[in-house]
């Protein structure tokens, strides 16, 4: 059995999917576009919209009772691969400032995102 994942502190889904599922001891989140949850509007700006997703993920992975150290796998999908040195440095500090280990990661360009978003991640956990 799974339970799944709300949490006021992320935005809602914007189609028919949860925002993440906890079974047994591990947590997926769904894709998380910038969407800001206060306003629900999604910055032009890359380095805020990977701000803005770290922060939701971390509001999601907390609520399912795990911390930012128990992520161990994150996929990017960013429409410009050439981005990836911005990003690279807000989630390398999202991460030290949490005091966590760098989880394996993917990283995907892919064409067009949910509400022209430049980016979207999504993350792994598994409560050790």
């Amino acid at each position: 059995m799974h339970n799944i994942i709300y949490t006021k502190s992320a935005p809602k889904p914007i189609g028919p999917y949860s925002q993440g599922i906890k079974r047994n001891n591990i947590v997926m989140t769904s894709g998380q576009i910038a969407i800001n949850k206060n306003n629900q509007i999604i910055s032009d700006n890359i380095v805020e919209q990977a701000r803005v997703i770290l922060q939701n993920i971390k509001n999601i992975i907390q609520k399912s009772g795990l911390q930012i150290n128990d992520i161990i796998k994150m996929t990017i999908f960013v429409t410009q691969l050439n981005e990836m040195n911005e990003i690279n440095v807000i989630y390398n500090d999202f991460f030290q400032t949490h005091n966590a280990r760098l989880p394996a990661r993917t990283c995907v360009e892919v064409s067009n995102l949910p509400k022209n978003a430049k980016i979207e991640i999504d993350a792994i956990a598994i409560q050790h």
